[in-house]
């Protein structure tokens, strides 16, 4: 099961980064480009969202159930707190997950309640494009001394 979820979750990472992306760049065109907001514009803030909540849910299960690191982190919390490895999989990635995940929200939420093309552009960018860079920050790229692949396969194959 641990991975099955693991891959699921190395895959879906990659949907959620490019909807952020996209979501990003037309909010930005929208906003900076006077555009009339859209129905694709919402829908697209909604793909994220969920994209996002997916992938949470998904995080979540890993780090409270099957992750031997979270497990082996919460075993001994101070003497992880020491070890960068169990450090980044215990606090880091999953603080910078949530933040985003929050931010999101926030920024959805925000667009639907402001007036105007503009508002709900500029919004969605700022709180979006936030989001989007804490997420890029807590992936744990592969040149990182706690990364991980890219794409991981080992559940699926």
């Amino acid at each position: 099961m641990y991975s099955i979820l693991l891959t699921l979750h190395s895959l879906l990472r990659w949907i959620v980064v490019i909807l952020a992306v996209v979501t990003v760049m037309r909010a930005l065109a929208g906003w900076f480009g006077k555009k009339q907001w859209t129905a694709m514009d919402g829908r697209l803030g909604m793909f994220s969202s969920v994209s996002v909540d997916l992938q949470f849910l998904l995080g979540l299960a890993l780090y409270i159930f099957l992750s031997p690191l979270t497990k082996q982190a919460f075993q001994d919390f101070g003497a992880a707190m020491s070890n960068g490895l169990l450090r980044y999989w215990a606090v880091e990635h999953i603080f910078w997950m949530v933040l985003a995940l929050i931010l999101m929200h926030v920024g959805r939420a925000s667009s639907k309640r402001a007036e105007g093309s503009t508002s709900k552009h500029r919004r969605v960018a700022i709180f979006f494009g936030l989001a989007t860079l804490a997420i890029l920050f807590a992936i744990p790229w592969p040149f990182l001394s706690y990364g991980r692949p890219l794409i991981r396969l080992a559940g699926l194959v």
